[in-house]
């Protein structure tokens, strides 16, 4: 049995209890002494908690007179409850690494997640069968909770073109939707602001969302538009309500934000919009990330959608002719107006000339305009993370105070939101803000999305349900990745739990790689 750090040994912890210790049952965790919150909308106890096998099988007083325990954790001043759920994620630098270091998921352990979300913004592939099994043979520290999603398949079927698909082709994806969501895919993901999803009209999107919701799946998009690129922020909100209607499925913003200098302030609108859908009967939801700076690519961010019709060779064929590429300069001008102008774009990709310069810093340096600095980026072919530094802050406190939002990092390489969005909205937004509650910070991270997604026994410390569990202390728990150095680890778990297996123990990584993948099961007769 370990003994180390607030740990004691079994036999000296069974002495403090009053009964026979013949007569308590075995089990491999016994946790006490901690402020347990059970991720319900409840206050928290003092209570103890019990794991066995990979479920947690008591929940209550005194555990040490009920059972006996391998392993007891003294969680005194620390606070314990479900590993957090991050319901939108890019962790493919990790999760698929060759590595099986870096398929631990340290980024997620060490901020107290268990179960990520990935296939989001419309890049999760059919073959969810396939790449489960991938997965688990190779091992992964987190659970994994997939999407089948909408760019994989148009980019399967029509490539990267800007065209309306045909009855057969058409017919094509719905295959391919409905077989990832029956091979246990959670729901259907879009990424309408992105090429090749960017080109699709909404009837497309709501032929293949039905396929989806006639298999019990959720609409997950990150919208068309969270700004003023196309048909701007309210009239996205609009689309998106009126897919899940019209598809008969829930709807699930994904990373709810109003960006950029156009839309500041138009968050009161957007909850309008999706209460009134609520009201109506409708299941709206959404996510956030508790950070001031978008992550996306330079790409993304600042070049006209046209432009990139065809790919990439397409694309530096018209950047090679004269007329074709000044009206990609004069629309790049507009892009980065609405992003809040060239200080405002942080490039974070690593081991690069740019990386932690903006792109104003660049254009500086070069002695060039911005727009002319972002294509020279754009020509080399390395694909430029940015921070763009375009949201209100009056914006961020209103969405997190809303009931049907819940915690994502939308973590990508080189963004710090993905090593340290949990410990940031629980620094900056509990801690420092007092925009919300410590009860409703662990909520917004466990149960309520679990009930949002509807997670088989996750989400909650109750008798029978998974035993995914941290552990942290709220004097340390603390983000320490910040924009210019994106990936350092945070600080303050100091038990972590995945089903069942210790992923987190005394602070340190354990190398046990207990992470599953978490299918949906469609309704009975749904699926061949």
């Amino acid at each position: 049995m370990r003994s180390v750090g607030f740990f004691v040994t079994a036999c000296t912890a069974a002495s403090f209890g009053a009964g026979s210790a013949a007569a308590a049952e075995p089990a491999d965790v016994l946790i006490q002494g901690g402020m347990v919150y059970s991720g319900a909308a409840a206050p928290p106890s003092r209570v103890d908690v019990v794991i066995v096998g990979d479920k947690i099988v008591y929940v209550g007083p005194d555990g040490a007179k009920r059972y006996e325990a391998r392993e007891i954790v003294n969680a005194g001043n620390k606070i314990v409850a479900p590993g957090f759920i991050d319901v939108h994620t890019h962790p493919e630098t990790y999760i698929r690494s060759e590595d099986s270091k870096q398929r631990l998921n340290a980024p997620w352990l060490f901020q107290g997640v268990t179960t990520v979300f990935i296939g989001v913004d419309g890049y999760g592939s059919p073959a969810v069968a396939q790449e489960r099994t991938a997965f688990e043979r190779q091992g992964v520290g987190t659970n994994l909770v997939p999407y089948v999603g909408f760019g994989a398949i148009r980019k399967q079927v029509l490539h990267e073109d800007d065209r309306v698909p045909t009855s057969l082709e058409l017919n094509q994806m719905r295959k391919l939707v409905a077989k990832g969501m029956c091979e246990g895919a959670i729901g259907f993901s879009t990424g309408l602001f992105y090429a090749p999803q960017s080109f699709a009209k909404t009837d497309e999107v709501i032929a293949l969302a039905k396929e989806a919701a006639t298999r019990g799946g959720i609409y997950d998009t990150h919208q068309r538009d969270e700004s003023s690129y196309n048909i701007g922020l309210l009239n996205s909100v609009s689309e998106a309500i009126q897919i899940g209607r019209e598809a008969g499925m829930p709807v699930h913003f994904a990373h709810i934000k109003a960006l950029g200098v156009d839309v500041q302030g138009q968050a009161p609108q957007v909850i309008a919009a999706i209460e009134a859908a609520r009201r109506a009967g409708q299941e709206v939801t959404a996510d956030q990330y508790p950070w001031n700076a978008s992550g996306s690519n330079l790409e993304s961010s600042l070049l006209p959608r046209w432009a990139v019709d065809g790919g990439r060779s397409a694309l530096l064929k018209r950047l090679d002719g004269a007329e074709q590429r000044e009206k990609i300069r004069t629309e790049m001008r507009e892009n980065l107006r609405r992003r809040g102008g060239p200080k405002s774009l942080l490039m974070t990709s690593a081991n690069t000339p740019w990386t932690g310069k903006t792109l104003s810093q660049m254009a500086q340096s070069w002695k060039i305009e911005p727009v002319d600095a972002a294509l020279r980026i754009i020509r080399t072919g390395e694909r430029t993370a940015v921070a763009s530094f375009n949201m209100s802050e009056n914006d961020i406190q209103l969405f997190m105070r809303q009931p049907w939002v819940v915690t994502s990092s939308d973590g990508s390489d080189g963004h710090p939101r993905q090593y340290a969005t949990f410990p940031t909205k629980y620094a900056q937004y509990v801690q420092k803000e007092k925009v919300i509650s410590l009860d409703e910070f662990i909520r917004s991270s466990t149960g309520r999305s679990a009930d949002m997604f509807r997670l088989d026994r996750r989400g909650y410390l109750k008798d029978g349900y998974f035993a995914d569990v941290v552990v942290f202390d709220p004097a340390r728990y603390a983000p320490k990745a910040d924009y210019l150095h994106p990936r350092v680890l945070s600080e303050g778990v100091e038990e972590l739990w995945v089903n069942g297996l210790s992923a987190i123990h005394a602070g340190k990584v354990t190398g046990q790689a207990n992470g599953r993948v978490l299918l949906h099961t469609p309704p009975a007769g749904s699926c061949p």
